[in-house]
């Protein structure tokens, strides 16, 4: 009884499941297959593009070529500025610094005084020799002139003694004089005569410290002009106790020179780096230069100043590579040797840039340099 009700109950379920399946709604249409004229669109656009790729690629590639030869670049520069020590070519004792240390100083301002006492003593009494030594010589020159008078005298007393002695010596014959009396005044004779001589030497002698000419300025004689200079020399030294600086810039490292210090000559003070004379010096690889020469625009950027730049052109060009400078050039001639480009350092003038972004020695920079050199397709054959 049991049994016949349960497959009673399963075959009214089955009838129910039927009848909404009938009543549901029919499922929508599948999804529709592309037609063909859409295919054929895609695949004509494909090699289009493929074609277009090409050709942007082709002409790019040839900009890149045609244009690749104007300009070399390199990030191995950094620039440079003129240093000097500051010093002097006297020794003393330095009696005051007048700068601080990275003071900006300009061409002619006093950087440190010497002590300027010895040096004056110096100038004094070479002042004081030169005035003895004009006095002196126009104490000769006078002395001169009265050695011409003594001369004259000598001379005019020689030319009597040879009167006499000719007149004795007409007289010993004949007994008119004695033999005593011939001998007396030939030795007068010899003996003025030699007197005029020396007279004469010592005039000469004189004469040649006055320059040979009695008229010559007491200025223009040597031993005048020898005393001058030792004035100009004592006064130059006098002079060079004050140190002034040789050009614009800042100076660095004052701390090393202190009051009361002796400073020798040609001894190092402390450093000044020019502002005006600045410049960068630029690494190229040997096979960048090909087409660089002088005067070239060049373009300047520094790792300090983000976004600013600099024009140029190119200076000069070094003779050589560094590593020929270096203190231990390369050697080649061993069999191990392996090819290395060299750098050439070149020179580049700064002719335009920001004025409120100083430029250091030592900052890096990175420079560009417009060769104008075009290629052009005629050099491919």
């Amino acid at each position: 009884m049991n049994q016949i009700s349960t497959r009673d109950r399963t075959t009214a379920d089955a009838g129910e499941a039927r009848k909404a399946e009938a009543s549901a709604p029919p499922p929508p249409p599948a999804q529709s297959t592309p037609t063909k004229p859409a295919r054929r669109k895609r695949s004509v656009l494909r090699p289009i593009l493929m074609l277009g790729g090409i050709a942007v690629v082709i002409v790019g590639s040839g900009y890149v070529w045609l244009t690749g030869g104007q300009y070399i670049s390199t990030d191995d520069a950094y620039v440079q500025a003129a240093e000097v020590n500051a010093t002097t070519d006297v020794s003393g004792i330095v009696s005051r610094v007048l700068v601080h240390e990275g003071e900006h100083v300009t061409t002619g301002q006093v950087l440190f005084h010497l002590g300027e006492h010895h040096f004056q003593i110096m100038v004094d009494g070479a002042k004081a020799k030169l005035a003895q030594t004009a006095e002196t010589l126009n104490a000769s020159k006078e002395d001169y002139q009265r050695m011409l008078k003594d001369v004259d005298t000598a001379s005019a007393q020689v030319a009597q003694d040879q009167a006499d002695f000719g007149r004795y010596a007409s007289l010993i014959h004949s007994g008119g004089v004695t033999r005593a009396e011939y001998d007396d005044a030939h030795f007068k004779l010899m003996a003025d005569q030699s007197r005029l001589e020396s007279l004469q030497e010592q005039a000469k002698t004189q004469l040649a410290k006055l320059g040979g000419d009695i008229t010559t300025p007491v200025e223009q004689l040597p031993d005048y002009l020898s005393a001058q200079a030792d004035v100009a020399e004592a006064e130059r030294q006098l002079d060079h106790t004050i140190v002034r600086a040789p050009f614009n810039g800042i100076v660095t490292n004052v701390e090393n020179l202190q009051r009361g210090q002796y400073l020798t000559a040609a001894a190092s003070a402390f450093g000044i780096v020019s502002t005006d004379d600045v410049w960068v010096t630029a690494q190229f690889k040997e096979t960048q230069l090909t087409n660089v020469r002088p005067n070239q625009a060049v373009t300047i950027t520094v790792d300090s100043y983000p976004g600013a730049k600099w024009t140029g052109i190119v200076d000069s060009i070094s003779p050589a590579s560094g590593s020929q400078f270096s203190l231990l050039p390369a050697e080649n001639s061993s069999g191990n040797w392996v090819k290395v480009v060299q750098r050439i350092p070149m020179r580049v003038k700064i002719t335009g840039g920001p004025k409120d972004l100083p430029l250091r020695a030592g900052m890096s920079v990175e420079v560009s340099v417009d060769t104008g050199h075009k290629r052009h397709f005629s050099d491919l054959w």
